[in-house]
C-alpha cells in the first residue's frame, strides 16, 4: 500500500506509506536514524522499531517513508498490534531538514493513518519533540526513565551477593530449549506492559540474531522445573555500557525477593564477567516500587522518554 502526502509549493515534499520497506529503503532508514542520532545524542527509533525495518512485512507495521529534493528526509513507523491500545509511532526529521515543515506533516500523517487515536514516542524528551506533540494536539501519557549506576571506581555502590529464595535455582538461557518457557512467563510477567509482554517468537529470535546477544547473560530461576523469572542483561560495547535489558518475575514468585536477587546476578555479571564500568535500564516512572527498588541499588535518573497520546 501506498499513500502520498499534499505536496506545498514551499517545501515540496511526499510521504509514502507502506507495509514493508526494500533493502534499499531499510538501509536508508537506518543511515537516517543513525544520523539524527549524532546530533540529539539518542535514536528517535527504539531497538523494535528498527528491527521492524528488517525481514519483510510485520503484521500491524507500517512505514512513512518522507522524500523532498534531497532524497529521505524524514520517517515514521505506525504499531497496531495493541488490542486495546492505540496505534503507537516514532518518528524523526533528518537534522539538516528541520523547521521546515516535515515533522508536522508525519504527524498528521500518523494522525489520519490511525484514525487520530495515536500514541507517539518522544524518546529524550527534547523540547522540540514537545513542542510538535502540542502543535500536533497530543497529551503527556507516559514517562519512560533510563537510570544509570557506576559499576567500578570509588562512586560504585557495593554489588551485594544475591540471595535467592528458597527453593530457586538459577542458570542460564539455552537458545531452542528455553525459548517456549520464556516466552510463556515473560507474557505472564508483562500481561500489564503493551510492548513487553506481547513478544513473539519471532521477536525473540530477532533478538538472538543481533551481534549483542549472549545467552551467558541470559539468567534463569526455576522453582523445580517451572521457570519463576529471569533476567536479560545487554552490553553496548561501542558505549562501554551494560543494560538490565530485562527482568520478568512469574506472578506467583512477586514479592519473594527473586527479583532484587536476579538483578543482582545480573548486575554482577556486568560488572565482574563483562566488566563494564556503567549500568543502565528503562523503568516506567509510575512503577513506584521499581524505581525503589533500583534507586536502592544506586541508579539515579539519567534521562527520560516521553509518550503523548491524543485524547481518549
Amino acid at each position: 500500500m501506498t499513500d502520498a502526502a499534499a505536496q506545498t509549493t514551499a517545501t515540496p515534499r511526499r510521504i509514502d506509506v507502506v507495509d514493508e520497506v526494500t533493502p534499499a529503503q531499510a538501509q536508508a532508514v537506518l543511515a537516517l536514524i543513525e544520523d539524527a542520532a549524532a546530533v540529539d545524542g539518542q535514536s528517535a527509533v527504539s531497538e523494535q522499531g528498527r528491527l521492524n525495518l528488517r525481514g519483510g512485512a510485520r503484521p500491524g507495521v507500517r512505514h512513512f517513508l518522507v522524500t523532498a529534493d534531497a532524497g529521505l528526509v524524514g520517517y515514521a513507523q505506525l504499531e497496531d498490534t495493541d488490542p486495546v491500545e492505540a496505534p503507537a509511532a516514532e518518528l524523526l526529521v533528518h537534522p539538516a531538514h528541520r523547521a521546515k515543515g516535515h515533522g508536522r506533516a508525519l504527524g498528521r500523517a500518523l494522525l489520519d493513518a490511525s484514525g487520530r487515536r495515536l500514541r507517539v514516542w518522544a524518546h529524550g524528551g527534547h523540547p522540540a519533540a514537545r513542542h510538535l506533540a502540542g502543535l500536533l494536539g497530543l497529551a503527556l501519557f507516559r514517562e519512560l526513565r533510563q537510570m544509570r549506576r557506576p559499576l567500578e571506581g570509588e562512586s560504585a555502590p557495593p554489588l551485594h551477593e544475591p540471595v535467592l529464595p528458597e527453593g530457586i535455582t538459577v542458570r542460564t538461557f539455552v537458545p531452542g530449549q528455553d525459548d517456549a518457557a520464556w516466552l510463556a512467563v515473560n507474557a505472564a510477567a508483562f500481561a500489564h506492559h503493551p510492548e513487553q509482554g506481547s513478544l513473539t517468537q519471532r521477536d525473540l529470535d530477532d533478538r538472538k540474531a543481533e551481534p549483542w546477544f549472549d545467552p551467558a547473560g541470559f539468567f534463569l530461576a526455576f522453582r523445580g522445573d517451572r521457570l519463576a523469572g529471569f533476567h536479560w542483561t545487554k552490553v553496548h560495547a561501542a558505549d562501554q555500557l551494560g543494560e538490565v535489558y530485562v527482568v520478568g518475575i512469574h506472578p506467583d514468585e512477586q514479592g519473594s525477593g527473586l527479583g532484587k536477587a536476579l538483578t543482582a546476578i545480573g548486575l554482577r555479571h556486568l560488572a565482574y564477567d563483562r566488566k563494564v564500568p556503567t549500568a543502565m535500564l528503562y523503568v516506567d516512572a509510575d512503577n513506584v516500587p521499581a524505581v525503589t527498588v533500583y534507586e536502592r541499588l544506586g541508579f539515579s535518573l539519567y534521562e527520560v522518554d516521553l509518550m503523548y497520546r491524543t485524547e481518549m
